[in-house]
């Protein structure tokens, strides 16, 4: 029986050891850290004839090496034992990678970028599924891939090496449950008919998995990030554009001053999108924003340009989502989908959990959850989308990158500043040296929220706004559950007043 090693035990990890077990591989999943919630998956899984290692990193015997390495998407793929791996010939692949090879005779959406792609991901999911489309969102959000590829009946089934059985899919919130039993996602079933996978991609992601290759790739924004990891600008874009390069179809942002510079030496035959009107797209294919409409432009004296959908249907505030907007009815009318369902889609679409998330009125305040801007460009996006002057909560783990435009940003349009986390006191420092010195380092999101009350009454603020501009994991697991302690302290102070 072929052996094979699976590095993580978050959902992607454990999708991609069941999926092997599923394939008859003897499965041995190892994780660094250790918890009570990781011992009850550990048993659990050793149910299932799973091995979980905890408080373990990956060694590799000579006398007994095993002949797949799957990773999951947070562990670097650099680390000394993968560059062992990989040299002494040991098949070393992502989980996406993994779900691509059970996937791939059902057409791809691929999305990726810096900034943007949660919510582009989410509302073409919306528009496919209101058209009628089993079309899962997975990958950075929704689902784990394997958990998709999972889902395939055994029999029958439309990828590649499937076997006999059906599979439930289990809510990607929810603890590791045993499979036989029928788990659903609360919010919508994967069905065994899969008509398109429409997947978020990350860099981490795309790096591991080289032969994913999408029906349509869409690439939202580019600004640095992840740089601690890919080390230089010009290697995190190699990664990015490589989905692209793989992609039958390319629609990218061209409102996007990096994309946009880009495009017409290495992107021409692309379809491009801009909300400054027709005058500003690329070429002469894309969708594009005018008199209130997003159009379509096919190209050619003959065709003449089609409305699709009103811009004001959709809820979300802020330009950046207007772009996002364009790049999913892009996705849409490429896949054949006609326009009474983008219409009802985008009206219906509620948005993105901690992205611009309106919490609760108090006292006319809205108290808004933006715990996804995990750096400056994403936070910058935050304030230029909210009514001033706000009382900006901001902070966490720093990371690398130009705060120019941030900084600038929260001159223009905060009355105050709440500092958390361990780089509060650099984020003080910084703002004395633009000259702002309305703010105070509180530390705990518990102390910023019940603070925020009383500036925002103070100062006459509309706003309260959460948008860190960093990671989460000095306090937190993830920024979800950043956002979520957030979101459960504003709607203690609007339910006591």
């Amino acid at each position: 029986m072929p052996r094979a090693h699976v590095i993580g035990l978050g959902k992607s990890g454990v999708a991609a050891a069941r999926l092997l077990k599923r394939e008859g591989w003897e499965v041995e999943l190892g994780d660094r850290n250790t918890s009570p919630d990781l011992l009850q998956q550990q048993q659990e899984l050793a149910a299932e004839q799973i091995a979980v290692k905890l408080g373990y990193s990956l060694e590799l015997d000579p006398s007994d090496l095993p002949q797949l390495i799957v990773v999951s998407p947070g562990v670097p793929w650099d680390i000394p034992p993968l560059l062992s791996a990989r040299e002494m010939g040991i098949e070393t692949i992502g989980e996406m990678e993994l779900a691509w090879r059970h996937l791939r005779s059902i057409p791809w959406v691929g999305v990726t970028g810096t900034n943007g792609k949660t919510t582009t991901t989410s509302l073409i999911a919306a528009i496919f599924q209101t058209a009628g489309l089993n079309a899962p969102a997975c990958g950075n959000i929704g689902y784990a891939a394997c958990e998709v590829a999972l889902s395939l009946e055994r029999n029958g089934g439309q990828g590649e090496g499937e076997s006999g059985g059906e599979t439930p899919i289990q809510n990607p919130k929810s603890k590791i449950q045993n499979p036989k039993s029928k788990i659903q996602n609360p919010k919508s079933k994967i069905q065994n008919q899969i008509d398109w996978v429409i997947a978020e991609l990350s860099s981490y992601q795309i790096e591991s998995s080289p032969s994913v290759a999408p029906r349509i790739g869409i690439w939202t924004t580019f600004t640095p990030d992840h740089l601690s990891r890919h080390k230089t600008l010009e290697n995190y874009y190699n990664i990015k554009a490589h989905l692209l390069q793989q992609s039958q179809l390319q629609v990218f942002n061209g409102d996007d001053p990096y994309l946009r510079q880009v495009g017409q030496k290495y992107w021409s035959s692309a379809y491009w999108t801009s909300i400054a009107g027709k005058d500003s797209l690329l070429n002469s294919k894309g969708y594009y924003i005018e008199g209130g409409w997003v159009l379509e432009t096919k190209g050619g004296a003959s065709s003449e340009d089609e409305r699709i959908v009103e811009a004001s249907t959709l809820r979300m505030v802020g330009e950046h989502n207007l772009q996002n907007l364009l790049m999913s009815v892009a996705a849409a009318r490429l896949a054949g989908i006609d326009k009474d369902a983008i219409a009802r889609a985008v009206r219906e679409f509620p948005g993105v959990t901690h992205r611009l998330e309106h919490i609760c009125t108090w006292e006319g305040i809205d108290f808004i959850n933006d715990s996804k801007a995990t750096n400056y460009d994403a936070a910058e996006v935050g304030l230029a989308s909210v009514k001033s002057p706000l009382i900006l909560i901001a902070g966490g783990e720093a990371k690398a990158g130009d705060d120019t435009g941030f900084l600038a940003k929260i001159k223009a349009k905060a009355a105050f500043v709440l500092l958390i986390g361990n780089a509060a006191p650099a984020f003080a420092q910084r703002l004395q040296q633009e000259g702002y010195y309305s703010y105070e380092i509180v530390q705990t999101m518990d102390r910023a929220v019940s603070r925020s009350a009383e500036l925002a009454k103070q100062y006459q603020a509309p706003v309260v706004l959460l948008s860190p501009a960093c990671a989460s994991f000095d306090q937190y697991a993830n920024f979800e559950q950043r956002g979520d302690h957030f979101r459960q302290l504003c709607l203690d102070i609007c339910r006591l007043g």
